[in-house]
């Protein structure tokens, strides 16, 4: 009879919303932490990457519905594993990075921890980009009182409790509803600086003005909502 090999259930989960990212994805997978599953959510892509993914050994999930959030909530919904991960896929952020996230979730000193970007170079991060990020911060803390003052992708969290957020928005005020549903909810939320690569190809939001802006609009409609009530207390 034949052996049944059966693959070990994966440590975490780390989500990587993609859509063009072919030439980011070789050193993005060689970043993840051993024993991690990657779950690259392909959102559109015509460059390749999806099956380039696959020949790099991680889980695609596929996600027609354009949009920084619906790829994010693919993962998520994808993911199995205790812990969850999310992290650009274009080698902005070392997934590596995370490793030290997911030992604060798993010491139960934080519910949500999030990396604050600290840009190498001058390429990394467009003025622009830097500038609306810097305003809906601001407003982020006034919004919920947490002294946080980055709204970026890197972060890790249980599944579950993400799960029981109830998060609705699909494009780009996906971070920023996780961060202020979490923070309603009364959930202990830390940040920690991280640094800040150029990004490898063309970036899809803030790269330009317009992609900016239709960024700070989906994030501005996020603060102005109501709290929710939600069900994804970790607690």
């Amino acid at each position: 009879m034949r052996a049944v090999t059966i693959s070990p259930a994966p440590d975490v989960d780390i989500v990587l919303p993609c859509l063009n990212e072919a030439g980011a994805l070789p050193w993005v997978l060689a970043r993840v932490p051993p024993g991690w599953r990657a779950l690259v959510v392909d959102n559109g892509s015509t460059d390749g990457s999806a099956d380039l993914a696959r020949g790099l050994g991680a889980t695609v999930v596929t996600e027609p519905r354009r949009g920084f959030g619906a790829a994010c909530h693919a993962g998520l919904t994808a993911a199995t594993a205790d812990i969850v991960c999310f992290c650009d896929c274009d080698a902005s952020l070392d997934p590596a990075l995370l490793t030290p996230f997911v030992r604060e979730i798993r010491a139960g000193t934080a519910d949500l921890v999030l990396g604050r970007r600290r840009p190498q170079g001058r390429r990394a991060w467009p003025v622009h980009a830097r500038a609306g990020n810097l305003a809906l911060a601001r407003m982020l803390r006034r919004r919920t009182g947490l002294g946080l003052h980055d709204l970026g992708p890197l972060r890790a969290a249980r599944r579950e409790p993400l799960l029981g957020l109830g998060l609705t928005d699909r494009r780009s005020g996906y971070p920023l509803q996780m961060v202020v549903r979490a923070a309603d909810a009364g959930w202990r939320i830390t940040e920690h600086d991280v640094p800040y690569l150029p990004r490898t190809g063309a970036s899809k939001v803030t790269g330009t003005w317009r992609g900016t802006w239709h960024a700070v609009r989906d994030m501005r409609r996020v603060l102005a909502e109501a709290p929710a009530v939600s069900e994804g207390s970790p607690r």
